[in-house]
């Protein structure tokens, strides 16, 4: 009864709090903002300038009518000498001049282009492209080689689709896989994973150390057993970790929703990993639909369901386990500057498995691999890196029994220091007097 006080009291403390609202419903649309953003206005820079006219000054004659015009620049070709050209930049007849000069033997190589303006990028890259392509188009002239069919040949592209054979009631089943896309996936879960286990274990510590340093812990022990408070605190933020995450993913979804519709696309993730039969029918995706096809192929071959409660077990249990050790270490300090002592060494582990990460994805059924998402202290971020990937039961339910297991064990630990610093105060606390505190 106690500890559901406490847990109310430190959830509510916390979900109330502005801070939280804000990073809760901005950081969905700011993580939108951040992958959508950047290439739309890229896109749409050179047309808020208006269209750029670019007069084109070639001695060597070679790419007259060469350069494409495009929605933001256009290429003119006067008859005019270098000089007239550029003055006439200056006066702002025209935006730039590209310069080609002439070469006594061979092909043109470099070029320059005047302006008064910054020269947006895409255009430099435009005209480099072309450039390129037209003096590859002449050496191959004068080889006495077609250039058409050098095209074609180069135009020859291979799609290497892997397909992973397993083994479901006793019947072989095969199922495409895409390694990229269960890299990225499972680097970003893992990394998910870390933050969340820091921000959250570093909320209780400083917890700890504000009700310690407040004496509002002396109060507090005469109500209440030290270990229960412990627990309160830890599950009180854990529940206020879900919460957000919960938040995170209905709001991801939501905008995910509108901008499918505002873009008229069909919803990918509809019907969890299963795709509706009319919208998966080969037969009526036309070429233009290719890449929608390879995005529900994508979607089809993860098993988003496992990953969600993956997710949760592994954020629930590394957090337990990290949250008791950082409670009962931060319990012996006075302020944040003496735990950093402590902070390193609990965190060590995580760090080691995010180190490893991309050997980890690389390799997920590696030994290192295997024994990483063992170790309860790695096996929150090594498992993740390892889930898209499709792991097996057993190795999950041994993982997840072992970290329940040492959680366990290190919450009667943490339990037994908390006991005893919790209430000291004045004094610098080593590791050997932390030992010490467990023979109590």
């Amino acid at each position: 009864m106690k500890i559901g006080i406490i847990i109310q009291r430190e959830y509510l403390t916390r979900v109330k709090k502005k801070s939280f609202l804000i990073i809760t419903f901005l950081t969905p649309i700011l993580f939108a903002a951040l992958m959508f953003l950047p290439s739309v206005l890229m896109l749409n820079s050179e047309k808020l300038e208006g269209k750029k006219v670019i007069a084109v000054c070639d001695e060597s004659g070679m790419f007259k009518g060469r350069f494409e015009d495009t929605d933001a620049n256009s290429f003119i070709y006067p008859d005019q000498d270098i000089h007239d050209l550029k003055a006439l930049v200056k006066e702002g007849i025209y935006d730039g001049v590209l310069y080609i000069p002439a070469t006594q033997f061979s092909v043109p190589s470099d070029a320059e282009l005047y302006s008064r303006e910054p020269m947006p990028v895409t255009l430099t890259s435009h005209i480099r492209s072309n450039m390129e392509e037209t003096i590859e188009h002449q050496k191959l002239l004068a080889s006495g080689i077609d250039p058409d069919i050098v095209k074609s040949a180069m135009a020859t592209t291979i799609t290497l689709q892997t397909v992973r054979m397993d083994e479901v009631n006793g019947e072989e089943v095969e199922k495409k896989s895409f390694g990229e896309f269960e890299m990225i996936l499972g680097l970003f879960l893992a990394m998910l994973i870390y933050f969340a286990i820091f921000l959250f274990g570093s909320q209780v510590m400083r917890g700890v150390i504000e009700e310690k340093t407040n004496r509002i812990i002396e109060v507090l022990i005469c109500s209440v057993k030290p270990f229960e408070l412990m627990m309160g605190k830890i599950i009180g933020i854990a529940l206020v970790g879900l919460t957000q995450f919960v938040l995170w993913i209905v709001l991801s979804l939501g905008i995910y929703t509108v901008a499918t519709m505002a873009a008229g696309t069909p919803d990918l993730l509809s019907n969890g990993t299963v795709m509706s039969e009319q919208i998966v029918d080969a037969q009526q995706i036309t070429e233009g639909d290719e890449i929608i096809k390879e995005v529900m192929d994508v979607v089809q071959s993860i098993n988003f369901s496992a990953i969600l409660w993956s997710f949760l077990l592994y954020f629930i249990g590394g957090y337990l386990l990290y949250a008791a050790m950082f409670a009962a270490t931060s319990s012996a300090c006075d302020n944040e500057t003496d735990t950093q002592q402590f902070t390193l060494p609990i965190s060590a582990p995580l760090i080691i498995a995010i180190v490893c990460s991309t050997a980890i994805a690389n390799a997920p059924n590696s030994g290192l691999s295997v024994w990483l998402s063992m170790i309860p202290f790695t096996s929150p971020v090594a498992m993740m890196l390892r889930i898209p990937y499709g792991v097996p039961y057993w190795q999950v339910g041994l993982s997840l029994a072992i970290l329940v297991l040492t959680f366990i064990v290190f919450t009667w630990l943490a339990a037994k220091i908390y006991r005893t610093g919790i209430l000291m105060y004045g004094k610098k606390t080593s590791w050997k007097e932390i030992l010490k505190w467990l023979r109590y």
